[in-house]
Order: structure tokens, then C-alpha cells, then sequence
């Protein structure tokens, strides 16, 4: 059994991508954050899994051809352990906030067999992806650990050594929180929904977005 989970929430202005304001609108950055997430979702569809998971928070977009979870309360941390307690087998989960990702390598962390454990690490010290095999406990692996800091990826990575893991580190991605990340994002992956509307939005943070 292998499963896609995407961390993903509502997008509504005001809730999401809140460090894109200023320069944005809460209606701008939200706008942002849904075409993210639609890039994003779109990319996890092409990798051929046994489930794809949206696990989210707030009222779930219909149609999507994803089997759709709400994440429970709870921090961050929580509610990732969660998601991975949720589901059988080998699991990889993904955010909203990385809409360049390329399903390939997604796809080799369910097909490979040469590690227990995949990190993607995010340029801004986090993480981006982890893969877990069916290991005992698994979701104890990440609750607890600080999220959304500099050293959320270090502390990660030192649980998983910690539990005696094999594990595979992916390509560095970008997330999107900040104007200048939105911009490298967009040109990164200039076909997609978020680098049309940006460009489309670049009279509210300059001629040279």
C-alpha cells in the first residue's frame, strides 16, 4: 500500500499565505495560496500511488479525484503525525506551498527500496516532503518537533536518526511565505496557475516581479 498525502487548508483571505501581505491583499495572497494549491494537487495526481490523501483543514475542494480527510486539532506537528497514523504502508507527504514540484520524485520515494525515510528539505531550513515506510510508531517521529522554524528540517532529520532510519535526502525546493520566494517559485515552474497569477498581480510588488 502506498499513499500521497497533501497537507493542505481552506483558502480564505486572511487564514492563508499571511506573510504575502504586504505587499498583497488578504484576497491576493488567498488567491496565491489556492493556485498553489491546485498546481500542487495536480502534480501529486500523476504519481501512481494506491491512495491519494487530502488532508485538510476546512471545507474541502469537491471533485478532485483524492480521497479527503479533516485534520484533526492540534499543532502542526499533531496534525502531520496524524496524517501519517492515518494510512497504511509506505507514505509520502507533500504541503501547498511548493506548486514546482515534479511528481518524479515523488514517485521514487514510493518506488524505492534502498531507505526507510525521504526528507525534502526547504530552502528556508524546513521541509518540503517526507516519506515514511510502515515503521512502528511512526507518527511519534514527528510530534513534538518544533514546526515552522529554522531548524524544523535538523530537528527532523535527528529524529529519524535517531529512530535508526535509512534515509534518502531529496532536492532542495522553495516554499512559498515571503514575495521574493513567490518570485523564485514562479520562475521555477513558469507554466503553472501561481506563476500566471503573479505575474498578473506584479503591479502590487513592482514592474520587475
Amino acid at each position: 500500500m502506498t499513499t500521497v498525502i497533501l497537507l493542505a487548508k481552506e483558502c480564505v483571505p486572511g487564514r492563508v499565505k499571511t506573510r504575502l501581505t504586504p505587499p498583497f491583499t488578504p484576497e491576493a495572497a488567498a488567491a496565491l495560496a489556492a493556485a498553489s494549491l491546485a498546481d500542487t494537487m495536480e502534480a501529486v495526481s500523476r504519481v501512481h500511488a494506491d491512495r491519494h490523501l487530502l488532508w485538510f483543514d476546512g471545507a474541502a475542494p469537491r471533485g478532485t479525484g483524492f480521497d479527503v480527510a479533516q485534520q484533526p486539532a492540534g499543532g502542526l506537528d499533531e496534525r502531520i503525525a496524524a496524517a501519517f497514523d492515518a494510512v497504511q504502508g509506505r507514505a509520502v507527504l507533500v504541503g501547498m506551498d511548493t506548486p514546482q514540484l515534479d511528481p518524479a520524485v515523488l514517485q521514487t520515494v514510493l518506488d524505492d527500496d534502498s531507505a526507510d525515510a525521504w526528507f525534502g528539505p526547504a530552502e528556508d531550513g524546513g521541509w518540503w516532503a517526507l516519506g515514511l515506510d510502515p515503521v512502528p510508531d511512526r507518527g511519534d517521529l514527528i510530534r513534538g518537533v518544533p514546526m515552522s522554524s529554522a531548524h524544523t528540517g535538523a530537528a527532523t532529520l535527528l529524529r529519524l536518526s535517531m529512530a535508526g532510519l535509512r534515509v534518502r535526502e531529496l532536492s532542495a525546493l522553495t516554499d512559498v511565505d515571503h514575495v521574493e520566494e513567490a518570485l523564485l517559485v514562479a520562475a521555477a515552474a513558469p507554466r503553472t496557475r501561481f506563476a500566471d497569477l503573479l505575474g498578473a498581480l506584479a503591479p502590487m510588488v513592482g514592474a520587475d516581479a
